[in-house]
């Protein structure tokens, strides 16, 4: 339990971290920027807590917030996005599927590991930029960087997994 708890402040750290070092520093056509701490909610196994979900998915927020100066935009979609996360992931878990699975390539295929993350992502990034803006005036700017942050923290968040799925593939053989 403690080494659990360990893996995932570590997680945490590191894309807090990275958030602050690297991805707030990237703009791509001025408009999309990849946030990353997401990918620490795609970790959380079937049969976890929600109570444990929501209090990882506020902490890591609030850390974003408090590196980005951006006020609890990110806490609130942290948060919305750590209640959906367990009823999504029961919902398109593999039948017999162990009670403590993680979702990856492996355990839920390619496809359905996409779809499962970018629903996620999905709800991350309309309430987060939703937060942000606080209004609809500038629609198609809010469009722009929902639809190029969307797609850029999916791609990163697939090339992660790839690269965290290998890993563990490897230790097991």
């Amino acid at each position: 339990m403690i080494i659990t708890f360990l893996q995932r402040l570590l997680w945490m750290l590191a894309l807090v971290a990275m958030q602050m070092l690297v991805f707030n520093h990237i703009h791509l056509l001025g408009y999309a920027t990849p946030l990353m701490s997401i990918y620490l909610l795609l970790l959380f196994p079937l049969g976890t807590k929600r109570w444990t979900i929501l209090l990882w998915g506020f902490v890591c927020g609030l850390l974003v917030d408090m590196v980005s100066l951006t006020l609890g935009v990110c806490t609130s979609a942290m948060t919305l996005a750590a209640f959906i996360q367990p009823p999504l992931l029961k919902a398109i878990e593999p039948q017999n599927a162990a009670e403590d699975m993680q979702a990856s390539f492996h355990t839920l295929g390619f496809w359905t590991y996409v779809r499962y993350a970018a629903v996620m992502i999905t709800v991350f990034m309309v309430t987060y930029f939703l937060v942000q803006a606080f209004t609809f005036f500038h629609l198609k700017d809010i469009a722009l960087d929902f639809v190029g942050s969307w797609l850029l923290t999916l791609v990163l968040c697939l090339a992660l997994e790839a690269t965290r799925s290998r890993k563990s593939s490897q230790h097991a053989a």
